[in-house]
């Protein structure tokens, strides 16, 4: 069984679920402020440990025509950092459309506060099943994989 940690990355938060390939199935963990990279690193590797996870997919934002915008570029570039600095695998996977799905199963259950508090981690879940339910890491590129 191998387990992962799922990342929705933002600038100012930062959601993480956790999910394994032999059940296929994520769920949102927690949402960690996203203004330290160095703290975030230290809090995603203690994340990590706790949860016997050995890799990370971090959700990369694509344009609708495949291509990456600025904000992707920050995404990938998060993620080649924190491959870094953690030793951890660091795979990128498409998260288009994964705020939206996070928006709806939030939807009618919170209020606006209590969602914005919840979103990032809940991304971060649909994140991490569509990679687990997609074969996992077979199709998700390492950072430095990825060519501008």
């Amino acid at each position: 069984m191998d387990r992962w940690l799922g990342i929705d990355h933002g600038s100012k938060r930062v959601g993480v679920a956790v999910g394994d390939t032999s059940s296929e199935i994520a769920a949102p963990l927690t949402v960690l402020d996203g203004a330290d990279f160095n703290q975030i690193a230290e809090q995603i590797v203690r994340i990590a440990d706790e949860h016997d996870a050995r890799a990370v997919v971090v959700g990369w934002p694509l344009n609708m025509d495949d291509t990456e915008g600025p904000q992707g570029k920050i995404a990938r570039t998060f993620a080649a950092n924190l491959a870094e600095l953690t030793g951890l695998d660091v795979r990128l996977w498409d998260e288009r459309l994964s705020s939206f799905q996070a928006d709806q199963a939030l939807a009618g259950a919170f209020t606006r506060q209590q969602k914005k508090a919840r979103q990032d981690a809940i991304a971060a879940a649909v994140i991490l099943q569509d990679f687990l339910s997609s074969g996992g890491p077979q199709g998700a590129p390492r950072p430095d994989e990825v060519t501008d």
